[in-house]
């Protein structure tokens, strides 16, 4: 989740997996789903944390004709032509990207718009964004961050309980506070032509999201991939209707390693474009992240150093985006596995 930089054309600088062999697709038995109304919800969501630091989310109260409307909006903007589009960026760090992700030569099959889940801060490119958009654009912008930032403090709130954390929203208040860093971004992955040798365009190269939590949301067009606990990539079969959640690095962190960050990519589809809405809800610049000391009271038991998020944040976007951030925040180096292609 790092942007910057100049766009670039679609031809060109373009991310591929060198050798690429098809992965199992997991089955819904396979992805922990976890039914929001379901009474052993908070249960099913900590196993799914610590087994795969990644779940589907159903019935979670997000209306759908909304996200139908937030996606339908970013087509439109999308289908802009590149002249347009091209007032909203490079993003600094909010606003319109192209190809480059972050400053340390990551590239992908890929254009996005960042926004600021702060909608009283403005910027020259998010308001360079929404003057290319219909007024329903925006309102279906903010009415969407208000309805997910809802579920993702609820999904949090539920960790607490069944974590024993006190108070209950000792994580969702990091989110919920006024000045908390969490973010919109929606993506575009044209149809890329099918490459040779079964080589595949890479639209986002794999990584981890730095913040607590993440909530994605998708059109039905396949791509999404996360890295299991063995080191092999699984594909994630699309669902528009649902969320699909990951952990982040900051909750890792909080969790003392006991929830795992995933590592995630999302290869292009030579058939249909892909467009996804993530919601990264961060806490604020000045918060201090360690181990909560209601599950690891003894400090010589952490297995991470405290840090701000603006320490982090910094930090991670100074790094290639396939770079083990946590890495410098360890305490003693962390055996971790590592993801084939």
């Amino acid at each position: 989740m790092v942007v910057l930089s100049q766009p670039v054309p679609f031809d060109n600088h373009i991310s591929v997996i060198p050798t690429y062999r098809p992965v199992p697709v997991l089955t819904s038995q396979s992805i922990p789903v976890v039914d929001l109304t379901d009474p052993e919800a908070k249960s099913q969501i900590v196993k799914a944390c610590e087994d795969f630091g990644f779940f589907k989310v159903v019935n979670h109260g997000v209306r759908p004709e909304l996200m139908t409307r937030l996606e339908q909006g970013a087509i439109g903007f999308f289908a802009l032509p590149e002249s347009l589009k091209n007032q909203a960026g490079p993003p600094e760090p909010f606003g319109y990207g192209s190809k480059r992700i972050g400053p340390n030569g990551d590239v992908g099959w890929i254009e996005y718009i960042l926004l600021n889940a702060n909608t009283q801060l403005s910027s020259p490119k998010t308001s360079a964004v929404f003057r290319q958009t219909p007024q329903i654009f925006r309102e279906a912008v903010e009415e969407y961050m208000k309805e997910v930032k809802e579920v993702s403090c609820k999904l949090l709130e539920m960790m607490a309980e069944e974590l024993g954390i006190e108070p209950r929203d000792s994580l969702s208040k990091m989110v919920r506070d006024e000045k908390s860093d969490s973010c919109l971004r929606l993506n575009h992955y044209p149809t890329a032509e099918e490459e040779a040798e079964k080589m595949v365009k890479v639209g986002f190269g794999e990584h981890t999201d730095p913040q607590i939590i993440s909530l994605l949301r998708s059109n039905n067009t396949a791509g999404l991939q996360i890295c299991v606990k063995d080191g092999s990539w699984v594909a994630v079969p699309p669902d528009h209707s649902s969320f699909f959640i990951n952990v982040g690095d900051a909750l890792q962190v909080m969790t003392n390693g006991r929830f795992k960050s995933v590592k995630h990519r999302v290869l292009a589809d030579t058939r249909r474009s892909r467009v996804s809405m993530i919601y990264f809800g961060g806490p604020p610049l000045s918060e201090k992240i360690a181990p909560l000391q209601c599950l690891v009271p003894k400090k010589e038991d952490w297995l991470y150093k405290e840090f701000t998020w603006s320490q982090y944040k910094s930090s991670a976007y100074k790094s290639k985006l396939g770079d083990y951030r946590l890495g410098l925040f360890e305490k003693q180096p962390l055996l971790t596995h590592r993801c084939t292609v």
